[in-house]
């Protein structure tokens, strides 16, 4: 019952918050920056999560799944890929800001809406590709377990060999965003006399790392955990609930960005392309 009433709360904050932000950012930011358009696919991929999470209140409420093994398994992917596309569009952003604040002349041709949009059709199209195999995997597992049974522990077991690949991309991704935060902030130090939005800037990062710290890393942990220590498997649900709340922060992420940040970083490129 816990279960159900904290995915029940994400469920009544994550749908208006993401549903309002994506309607702000193609209404008022016209999809004319990399970071808008990264962006808006993040509070696409929030709002694929929320729509799945009324099926978990009610199988943490009744403890019943009457859906059978395929309404399982596209809900289960659903989720997966929300942690998927929503670290790498985190990673896209923090990367354009890189960009942007250290290698605005160099980067220009780079930081392009055209460049933005193939950049997400190619995450789309590489974790739709993915969920094929790992859907089948995913059934066959199941079948082995309760039909009823479905976001049980003891059938995720089955699937270490997915988790433990998503745990060291996600490692990956967050080092990424750990040396972007590293450069831009020595950048902006060096030019601290001729920068006067430094904290917005490093705010953007802050909010990057702590989702991946705070949201994503428990869960990686006790993936790569669950390998050496069966024992581990108890604390997959509790970090799956922290991973989904993801999708509530992450409105957070556009307000700052583009409100604090984004309308004042063009003025911001120009004068770095200027001085450089």
């Amino acid at each position: 019952m816990t279960y159900s009433v904290v995915f029940g709360c994400i469920l009544a904050l994550g749908f208006p918050l993401n549903a309002v932000s994506l309607w702000i950012l193609v209404r008022r930011h016209s999809l004319k920056s990399p970071s808008a358009i990264f962006m808006i696919n993040l509070a696409l991929s929030d709002l694929l999560l929320v729509i799945s999470l009324p099926m978990r209140v009610y199988f943490y409420a009744t403890g019943s799944w009457p859906l059978g093994i395929m309404a399982c398994t596209w809900i289960t992917m659903l989720f997966r890929n929300n942690i998927r596309s929503g670290a790498i569009f985190i990673t896209f952003i923090s990367v354009d800001r890189l960009l942007a604040v250290v290698y605005p002349l160099r980067s220009r041709h780079l930081r392009s809406t055209t460049n933005a949009w193939r950049a997400c059709a190619l995450v789309w199209v590489l974790i739709v590709a993915t969920n094929i195999p790992e859907s089948i995997r995913f059934i066959r597992t199941m079948e082995s377990c309760n039909a009823t049974a479905c976001f049980v522990t003891p059938c995720v077991q089955g699937e270490q060999f997915v988790m433990q690949v998503m745990a060291i991309l996600l490692i990956a991704m967050l080092a990424v965003n750990v040396v972007s935060t590293a450069m831009v902030y020595w950048t902006l130090r060096r030019l601290e006399r001729k920068f006067n939005n430094k904290m917005n800037v490093m705010l953007i990062f802050a909010i990057n790392l702590l989702m991946f710290v705070i949201f994503f890393m428990p869960l990686n942990v006790v993936l790569i955990m669950v390998k050496h220590n069966v024992k581990w498997t108890s604390a997959i649900t509790p970090t799956v609930c922290l991973c989904s709340m993801n999708c509530c922060l992450d409105p957070l992420l556009y307000y700052f960005s583009l409100d604090a940040f984004w309308k004042k970083q063009e003025n911001v490129d120009s004068r770095l392309t200027r001085e450089q």
